[in-house]
């Protein structure tokens, strides 16, 4: 939901919310060349960065933007991960890589998924904090406007009429933490993928600064991701938890999993069909819809996999139904076949059950637990002021994700916090000076 969701779901949210929104061992790396050889050892670090992983380029001065000291790009050569690495994206290009990102990911637009993004703050190997940290931005989302740079797609893009040019990295990095980012090949990616890259952005910060463990701060969609890595929820080629870990922090993660597109499908979907006018990188809960007296089908934006697409895993992944705890909106067109499937008089789809069957990682990982060692944080917003999106309003929620599932503990063995940023919304949990502050001081 981060965001476009630009920040987690930013997309599914932020899909809304247009509504009515990281050398190798004898190689080098520059901002315009590669370096292809697997690293075999950090060009000062203390320790060897895994064999399976090989620095493809680097980016520095004059080239890398929003405050940031440097960008790498790796790629993460385990066969099983190659062979899974070609996700779906949206064959318009709504989905693809935009603005640096491009030049970060060597020119490519859609980037397979065994590739992603390390980014170095300033003072990434001189801050006087023992655990770095590393960041993990969500949905439709980027490292540069999550955490740097929130103004950096313009208005609204922030949750807000106004957005700030710095964010959550400088804020960490001014008070002597070494902050890092990951950034994910697909914006709407497999989270059990990216999970792996996550765990591969640790053992790169490890081998780099000689530290044991690292923490983690995953903002909406970013919460599956880092919360599958530490509790080992992997493909069957992935690579278990590797006990590195000291804090997890979400923000406005989906605990509880979200219904948000299911609950508000008419509204969510205006923003997504091209007939309706829709551009936003987010799935919808319908097959077809009747825009402008035309009946349509895009199966390249189905939630679950059809018509050969399945461009959205990470979004399905999201998915729980609160339908009986806070109902479904009613004032919506369609409520009813939107939310529990069938032919609706303007639109017609499966419903959230069969797309939660489909592969949904909520309860998964409650079940798999959060190991004890980790201590968790777990921070909401209160505020469903989403500008540009039709807010969460059947219960207490950010705009998108209820409280309540933003703060639930199911599955997590130590609970170090929790707290409620009460004028937050969804978009702002990365900037917001509240959030900043408790993230900081839970940090400590």
């Amino acid at each position: 939901m981060r965001s476009r969701h630009r920040g987690g779901w930013r997309a599914a949210l932020a899909a809304t919310a247009a509504l009515g929104a990281l050398l190798s061992a004898g190689g080098t790396a520059t901002a315009t060349g590669t370096a292809t050889r697997p690293l075999a050892a950090a060009a000062s670090s203390t320790a060897a960065p895994p064999p399976y992983l090989t620095l493809e380029a680097a980016y520095g001065s004059g080239t890398v933007t929003n405050g940031w000291e440097k960008v790498e790009r790796y790629r993460d050569t385990t066969a099983g991960f190659q062979a899974a690495a070609a996700e779906g994206y949206p064959p318009d290009g709504r989905g693809n890589q935009d603005g640096v990102r491009v030049t970060y990911f060597g020119g490519v637009a859609r980037p397979t998924s065994d590739r992603f993004l390390l980014y170095s703050a300033p003072g990434w190997n001189t801050g006087a904090k023992a655990t770095p940290v590393l960041l993990v931005h969500g949905a439709n989302d980027t490292a540069d406007r999550a955490w740097a740079n929130p103004g950096e797609s313009g208005g609204y893009g922030c949750g807000t009429l106004s957005c700030p040019s710095t964010g959550m990295m400088q804020y960490l990095a001014a008070r002597g933490h070494r902050v890092f980012a990951v950034g994910f090949a697909h914006k709407q990616g497999d989270n059990l993928m990216q999970a792996q890259a996550v765990g591969d952005a640790v053992a790169l910060i490890k081998a780099k600064l000689g530290v044991a463990k690292v923490d983690l701060v995953g903002w909406s969609k970013g919460e599956l991701s880092t919360r599958a890595y530490v509790s080992s929820l992997k493909p069957s080629w992935g690579r278990a938890y590797a006990g590195d870990v000291r804090k997890l922090i979400t923000l406005g993660g989906p605990n509880g999993g979200f219904d948000y597109p299911y609950a508000h499908g008419w509204a969510h979907d205006f923003s997504i069909w091209p007939e309706c006018g829709g551009k936003i990188n987010a799935p919808s809960p319908h097959s077809r819809m009747t825009c402008y007296g035309t009946y349509t089908a895009h199966p390249e934006f189905s939630m679950t996999p059809s018509g050969g697409y399945d461009d959205y895993p990470g979004q399905r992944q999201m998915l729980a139904r609160w339908d009986g705890v806070y109902g479904v909106d009613q004032t919506a067109q369609d409520w009813y076949t939107t939310y529990y499937g069938g032919q609706g008089f303007y639109t017609a789809g499966d419903g959230i059950q069969p797309a939660i069957e489909a592969g949904s990682l909520v309860a998964p990982l409650q079940r798999a637990g959060v190991p004890a060692s980790v201590t968790t944080y777990l921070l909401a917003g209160g505020s469903p002021s989403v500008v540009g999106i039709f807010n969460e309003n059947r219960g207490p929620s950010d705009g998108v994700v209820f409280v309540s599932s933003a703060l639930d503990t199911t599955g997590v063995a130590t609970v170090g916090g929790k707290a409620t940023v009460t004028g937050a919304n969804h978009l702002e949990l990365g900037w917001n000076s509240a959030s900043e502050a408790q993230v900081a001081s839970w940090l400590a």
